[in-house]
């Protein structure tokens, strides 16, 4: 497939600055994916399309603030760097800006030297290098709470002045570069309510890395390679979506990377069971789900992988009708947007 037959027209003013006021404040475009059926509603009414035995699939990955912006120690040139993911031994594969000024050798300072990174070999990512970082005695993930800042996506340039509003109610586990957008919106009485209903809350964790910022730029879509992410399911969670899926019950992911864990598991082991490790699984038109009977999202991208894992399992003819509506009635896009429902 073409990757131009993902596009589509989005003013730059539908594109999300800021977060809503409120946490679960945001529309929801509800799609119906067996008749392309469009409903518009509040994120609130999500509770109206949850069912008793449910299983919603929630990752529970904590974004680092791992946006640190130093200055090169032999010339004090300022130097941005994105953290992206540990390598072992203290070595980290980043994004680097401006890149050209960094070179094998560099050492790098952030608050006066508490921490230093040393640039290594080129990473296999364009713009991308492997750092040394040397910190002492002092622990590194405080050192990041400390010094460094969220890493918003490029089409956000509004500053975030509460950086929990780029983290989940449920966020746990530290280790993404990016939030797992679709569940900003949750606020914990709107999931304890869901509880009540007899809807069972499951976490996985999926930690988002270099994906969400690196725009396809092949122009086959099967020539796409994606950039592996780390998973983790535990033996508990994983048992709850087995039982659910042999009772019949729906499995529904909230975002598209619980979407790519889930599926992930079942293509390498074929159930749902414990597992951990890395995933580079691209799911785009033609894939057959295996899991997955529901899906909670953002708006996305044109082009993205994001848009084809969702007309995978949409239907393409549908989301882009659907992505057509939302522009015309002016819904938010991107990570601090609007939600959108597919049944």
């Amino acid at each position: 497939m073409d990757v131009s037959q993902f596009d589509y027209h989005l003013p730059e003013e539908l594109i999300a600055q800021t977060p809503a006021e409120e946490r679960s404040g945001s529309r929801l475009m509800v799609l119906h994916r067996k008749d392309g059926r469009i409903e518009h509603r509040r994120f609130p009414d999500w509770l109206d399309y949850v069912q008793a035995g449910d299983v919603w699939v929630v990752n529970d990955t904590r974004v680092r603030p791992a946006r640190l912006i130093g200055v090169k120690e032999d010339t004090g040139a300022q130097i941005e760097l994105l953290l992206l993911k540990p390598m072992g031994e203290g070595r980290w594969e980043a994004l680097v800006k401006p890149a050209k000024r960094v070179k094998e050798g560099t050492v790098i300072s952030f608050g006066d030297g508490l921490l230093r990174a040393e640039a290594q070999e080129k990473a296999e990512i364009a713009g991308g290098r492997v750092f040394k970082l040397l910190h002492g005695e002092e622990e590194l993930e405080p050192l990041f709470e400390r010094l460094g800042e969220m890493p918003l996506p490029p089409y956000i340039r509004e500053r975030l002045d509460q950086p929990e509003r780029y983290q989940t109610v449920y966020a746990r586990e530290v280790g993404s570069a990016a939030a797992p957008t679709a569940g900003l919106h949750f606020t914990p009485a709107l999931l304890e309510e869901a509880k009540k209903r007899g809807v069972h809350i499951v976490p996985i964790t999926l930690h988002v890395g270099l994906g969400t910022f690196r725009p396809v730029t092949v122009e086959r879509v099967e020539e796409h390679r994606m950039h592996a992410e780390y998973f983790e399911v535990s033996e508990e969670s994983a048992h709850m979506i087995r039982e659910a899926k042999q009772k019949g019950k729906r499995i529904c992911a909230v975002g598209t990377t619980s979407v790519r864990t889930l599926e992930s598991v079942v293509q390498k082991y074929g159930e749902i069971q414990a597992a951990q490790g890395w995933t580079d699984i691209f799911i785009h038109p033609g894939y057959s789900f295996q899991v997955v009977d529901g899906l909670l999202t953002n708006f996305h991208l044109p082009r993205s992988t994001l848009m084809m894992l969702i007309s995978a399992f949409a239907g393409r003819e549908n989301v882009l009708a659907a992505y057509r509506e939302a522009v015309q009635e002016r819904y938010r896009f991107f990570s601090f947007g609007d939600a959108m429902l597919i049944v």
